[in-house]
């Protein structure tokens, strides 16, 4: 029998690819952002720029803004999950490894969320084949690394321990923006997360590294409204459009996409050169992840039947 699953709109796939490389483009914006500027600094302008935008869509659509103490509560815990803490450990993890390395490493979110909403929600249980996808994803996220950092501390290490902390944050963000802004419009809730975000990085920037200067050059400026409007704002509301076009399932072949286009552009524009034990670790990370989705294994065994619903609703995932 044919497998219908994958039949998204061609406007989906089209929007999929975009957002894929909107993503992919924000770890080289960032790279050039960082030549200039302090990885707390990076972020109070992502966060900043990005919530200004969408608080203006708010008002544009005339949505409802919320009262309810409750959830602004809710916007400020998921500014802190999925922006605050991820945005600033990966990146001051970029200033220590290369922007490919980073995205690949950014791709085990959609791994660790399963674990960790199995954790908390109890509609997502851990299947035999989810939990094979898992660790294909760690062992892959482990051949990336490296055995040999495992048990170093220089920076390098320290820096892919970063990133890696920063995918448990938006891991946990998937979770509470679920049980708590889960009703809210999407556009409202991406807005209350990146307002609330900017309300806690704006005195921790200025403490960590002073008044942001504005006397950046053109590249930086590019960098940083590429990453705020682009890779924040943008995709938020594109990342929500394809959700309601084509799914969960069909919208996390967008983490398959993401580490690509920033390992060719890493290559291109700056140069950077991956180790065969990363592409070795991306492999089987991308493995992970498919055998997870569960329909490119199905397809092969014929098992899906015609019309078949991909198991499962996947937490939302978290900007890079």
């Amino acid at each position: 029998m044919r497998d219908n699953s994958l039949d998204i709109p061609a406007r989906a796939w089209a929007e999929l690819l975009l957002l894929g490389l909107i993503w992919g483009g924000s770890f080289l914006a960032i790279a050039f952002a960082l030549r200039e500027i302090g990885p707390l600094t990076a972020v109070l302008h992502r966060t900043g720029w990005a919530a200004a935008l969408l608080w203006l869509v708010v008002l544009l659509r005339g949505e409802q803004v919320p009262r309810e103490w409750r959830i602004w509560l809710g916007f400020l815990v998921m500014g802190l999950l999925n922006n605050v803490i991820p945005f600033s450990l990966m990146a001051w993890g970029q200033t220590q490894i290369e922007t490919g390395l980073t995205a690949i490493l950014n791709a085990f979110t959609a791994v660790l969320a399963l674990p960790v909403a199995a954790l908390f929600l109890a509609d997502q249980r851990l299947t035999g084949r989810r939990l094979l996808g898992v660790g294909l994803g760690f062992a892959g996220v482990v051949v990336a690394v490296g055995a040999d950092a495992l048990g170093s501390f220089d920076l390098r290490a320290l820096g892919q321990i970063a990133v890696l902390g920063g995918t448990l944050s938006y891991a946990l963000a998937s979770v509470w923006g679920r049980v708590m802004l889960g009703s809210l419009p999407p556009v409202v809730a991406a807005a209350g997360m990146t307002g609330a975000a900017t309300l806690i990085m704006a005195p921790v920037a200025l403490v960590f590294e002073g008044v942001p200067s504005l006397a950046l050059s053109i590249d930086a400026w590019a960098g940083i409204a590429y990453y705020a409007l682009g890779g924040t704002a943008l995709a938020y509301l594109l990342y929500y459009r394809i959700l309601a076009m084509a799914g969960p399932a069909n919208l996390m072949l967008v983490t398959l996409l993401i580490p690509v286009v920033s390992i060719a552009l890493g290559a291109a524009v700056l140069g950077e050169r991956l180790t065969q034990a990363a592409w070795i670790g991306f492999a089987l990370l991308a493995l992970g992840l498919m055998i997870i989705d569960g329909r490119l294994p199905r397809r092969l065994m014929g098992l899906l039947p015609a019309g078949g619903v991909p198991e499962a609703r996947q937490g939302d995932k978290g900007a890079p």
